[in-house]
């Protein structure tokens, strides 16, 4: 008789609450999933696959509210996340007609060398990508490294990447420039002026743009400068008004 061992051969699969089948049958579906299982009686699961991983969802506790975004999540160790963010944003345009940045359902943005993003689902559940590699001495709230504005713009990073609080960030990089805007580097400026920007147009507060994009318009940049400007920014476009593309 063969003696049956423990091997390290173990598949875990996610089982998700889910407040709404139809939506998340949309949602998923969507964005490329497959549905591998479907039912609502006598109780609900579903099953999603792509690619190589699957999503299950059972039926939420009563009570749950997906405003909250608190129902649960998983995180989904990937070798390079960028395919990833692309493969989906794509399928997103092509569903909805623009990327879902805010409410439920929605997709975090993703900045080149970014090591994570994220997916709130229609049920407040959130699936976290995140690279492999990702190097293990992050630190969380700005690094003790750094100083004054970089320190800031660290800090902003982490709030936007790794807590999804775009508000916070922007808060964090109003209050930074206040303090250290008049001594910092000129690049450091123009990037937390360019991170403003951004996450202004995402939260649709346009009030303050014109002025930040006018202060980012006067900053005299090299041209490496300007490039990691706007590489620092989801979407290059936004600072176009006041940094054009010089290609």
């Amino acid at each position: 008789m063969t003696k049956e061992l423990v091997r390290p051969t173990e598949t875990v699969v996610p089982l998700l609450p889910c407040v709404s089948a139809e939506e998340t049958l949309a949602f998923w579906r969507s964005l490329g999933f497959a549905v591998t299982w479907q039912q609502t009686r006598p109780y609900l699961y579903l099953a999603f696959r792509w690619s190589g991983f699957e999503l299950h969802y059972g039926s939420a506790a009563p009570g749950v509210d997906p405003v909250a975004e608190q129902t649960g999540g998983c995180l989904v160790m990937v070798d390079a996340v960028a395919p990833y963010h692309a493969a989906f944003t794509e399928a997103m345009r092509g569903a909805y007609g623009k990327v879902l940045a805010k409410g439920r359902p929605r997709i975090t943005r993703f900045r080149p060398g970014a090591s994570r993003f994220s997916v709130v689902d229609p049920s407040g559940n959130t699936i976290v990508f995140i690279r492999r590699d990702e190097p293990p001495d992050l630190e969380y709230g700005g690094s003790s490294r750094l100083v004054g504005l970089a320190r800031v713009l660290d800090n902003a990073r982490i709030l936007r990447e790794f807590k999804s609080d775009d508000r916070a960030a922007l808060r964090a990089l109003n209050s930074g420039l206040r303090r250290h805007g008049d001594t910092a580097p000129a690049v450091e400026q123009a990037l937390t002026l360019a991170a403003l920007i951004e996450l202004s147009t995402a939260l649709e507060e346009h009030e303050r743009v014109p002025d930040w994009g006018a202060r980012l318009q006067a900053i005299r940049l090299t041209t490496p400068e300007r490039d990691q400007v706007r590489e620092a920014v989801a979407d290059p476009a936004v600072l176009e008004p006041w940094l054009p593309d010089a290609g």
